[in-house]
């Protein structure tokens, strides 16, 4: 399937559309809690169970995206579309069939491996693309896409309650929803594989740069070099930090104000969660667009530094104060929303366009990383507190403090980040040799 040029005068906005379409489905994997409970009781499973399909998926979007990035590169968009089009839809109805017969392995080999395949290779299908056509804005054209991956569970979350309403809550009642999920997330997907075009010159908007001008690394020279891995270090750092908020945010503002005389009422809190995941989306595409202008450094120096002081506020005043823990966490996951939609177009001003899609696959395995990382410094020391007979905000004193330390030295790796040297730059085609191959043909 080679990539689909677009032809004179096709509109480049056509193109996040189609990149929407694709992150606004794989976005459901942040709505799979809504799908615990029915699992847990109609499987009989604990939460550590009912979780694995949605980490199974995490991690395998790490590693598609990282080992299925030069390919993505290679073949282009559509193909990449498509191959998340199939797995991501084939997964939910693998675990169909295992929530219908009892075998919950079929849902964790459905949902978490097979869909978490397409997860990673859809997440990163646009981004290549969307820098080459917006190479006079690449943080907005990400941020556009990847708020798509955040707002997925806006709308996936609502719609999976009510079929679990409709169908019910049990073996069967869960298959009909997950095949419906697989059979409607296929024809939105396909909407981005029909659309979805590369431009036809490397300069695709009058006055722009070109989108090979500057510095060009390939993949495996980019993984050798400091600037990756101090990047690396900061999109892990950042997103510990959001997802140490994120994964227990309901129950961390009950703890909070447990003591208090305005105790937080679950429904209070199931909006908190709500709000966390505007905040995260609206960060993805408002942030991002920002760094078009203050340039990406300064924006993920916000990211970092600010977020430490959020998180230093919370632990110090946030247990007197509803609205000032509010504000703060929406800031941290907001920061989380950006940091994911900056970090392409930071790898292209490093790396430039000749594989940044290739690059941000391995990038990803930050992510993984972080998806791990995040939940375990959590919720390993709130548990250990509680058996110790804290309550409260004291619950979180520690890993509050965790976070701060990994945001500062997340915020020194990015003040390590200079220009690639040129020796990892891929070298330029020569003139002579161009004019030489032009030659026959105009002969």
């Amino acid at each position: 399937m080679s990539p689909p040029v677009a032809r004179p005068g096709w509109s480049r906005w056509l193109v996040p559309p189609a990149a929407l379409s694709v992150h606004l489905a794989i976005g459901q994997a942040y709505a799979w809690s809504v799908f615990k409970p029915p699992l847990e009781s109609a499987l009989h499973l604990d939460g550590t169970e009912s979780a694995l399909p949605f980490q199974f998926a995490i991690v395998m979007l790490g590693l598609s995206a990282a080992f299925g990035g030069t390919l993505v590169e290679r073949r282009g968009p559509r193909w990449a579309m498509t191959v998340a089009l199939l797995c991501f839809s084939s997964g939910f109805l693998i675990s169909a069939l295992g929530a219908w017969t009892g075998q919950f392995w079929l849902i964790v080999l459905g949902y978490g491996v097979v869909g978490g395949i397409g997860l990673g290779i859809g997440y990163i299908s646009p981004v290549s693309t969307l820098i080459k056509w917006f190479p006079d804005r690449p943080g907005m054209a990400t941020g556009v896409a990847i708020m798509g991956f955040g707002g997925g569970a806006l709308i996936a979350s609502p719609w999976s309650a009510q079929m679990l309403e409709s169908f019910g809550a049990d073996r069967t009642g869960i298959a009909l929803a997950f095949v419906v999920h697989g059979l409607s997330y296929a024809v939105f997907m396909s909407l981005g594989v029909l659309l979805v075009r590369v431009p036809r010159t490397e300069t695709p908007v009058a006055g722009a740069p070109s989108t090979v001008s500057g510095a060009q690394v390939s993949a495996r020279s980019a993984v050798r070099t400091p600037q990756f891995w101090c990047l690396w270090l900061v999109l892990c750092t950042n997103v510990t930090a959001g997802i140490g908020i994120l994964e227990k945010a309901a129950p961390m503002i009950t703890d909070f104000f447990a003591g208090s005389t305005t105790p937080v009422s679950a429904s209070a809190a199931a909006g908190f969660v709500a709000l966390l995941s505007a905040a995260n989306m609206a960060g993805r595409i408002g942030w991002s667009s920002t760094s078009d202008l203050i340039g990406r450094k300064n924006v993920y120096r916000v990211y970092l530094g600010v977020g430490a002081l959020m998180y230093l506020l919370i632990a110090l005043f946030g247990d007197g104060s509803k609205p000032l823990f509010v504000l703060c966490a929406l800031v941290i996951l907001s920061f989380y929303g950006g940091g994911f939609a900056t970090v392409p177009a930071y790898l292209k001003d490093l790396f430039g366009t000749y594989q940044v899609g290739a690059i941000h696959g391995r990038l990803l395995t930050a992510w993984s990383t972080a998806g791990v990382l995040g939940p375990l410094i959590v919720n390993w020391i709130a548990d250990r507190q509680e058996a110790a007979g804290r309550h409260g905000s004291s619950l979180y004193g520690l890993s509050f403090a965790i976070m701060i330390g990994l945001l500062v030295v997340g915020f020194a790796a990015n003040e390590f980040i200079r220009p690639v040297h040129p020796r990892h730059h891929v070298p330029a085609p020569r003139k002579d040799a161009d004019v030489a191959r032009q030659q026959p043909e105009s002969a």
